[in-house]
């Protein structure tokens, strides 16, 4: 029997997951109605409101059922207790590029990761590269536009 992958995640992200979640339930009565009145319509071959509307209905269904995995499977850690010279899921890095420019990013779940918001996940080319690494360690990581090398300069748990 095959076993069921954890999904680490921060409290934040199980509550974005939970939010969405609830809209796309609430959602479901909305669709229903808008089936039922393409239906009023007639001839449903050449109905476009009836299949836009049954489409959305797979695309909200599809949503929930994966968003309901994620839940289900969620593993929710919190950075604060969390200790160590060793980057760990969580952890927040701050990194010198090759310019000695430093970028700051925090490791978390793919379902919270926005690297215009300094999140990256830990199955990202970068988070990848950076788990287990300790200060002072170099980190060569091969992302789409070529090699980048970085310097981790400080690990926080925050």
């Amino acid at each position: 029997m095959a076993t069921v992958e954890k999904m680490p995640m921060l409290q934040e992200g199980y509550e974005k997951l939970s939010t969405e979640l609830k809209r796309l339930k609430a959602e479901r009565p909305t669709i229903v109605d808008a089936i039922e009145e393409a239906r009023a319509h007639g001839d449903l071959s050449e109905n476009a409101e009836y299949h836009a509307a049954k489409e959305r209905q797979g695309q909200v269904e599809a949503s929930i059922a994966d968003i309901e995995d994620k839940l289900s499977r969620a593993q929710i850690i919190d950075p604060k207790d969390l200790s160590g010279d060793k980057i760990v899921f969580g952890a927040t890095v701050t990194l010198l590029d090759e310019a000695d420019k430093p970028v700051k990013y925090q490791i978390v779940g793919q379902a919270e990761a926005d690297a215009n918001v300094g999140r990256i996940s830990y199955n990202s080319p970068l988070g990848r590269g950076l788990i287990g690494r300790k200060v002072d360690e170099e980190v060569e990581v091969t992302v789409p536009s070529g090699d980048k090398y970085y310097l981790v300069s400080k690990i926080e748990f925050i």
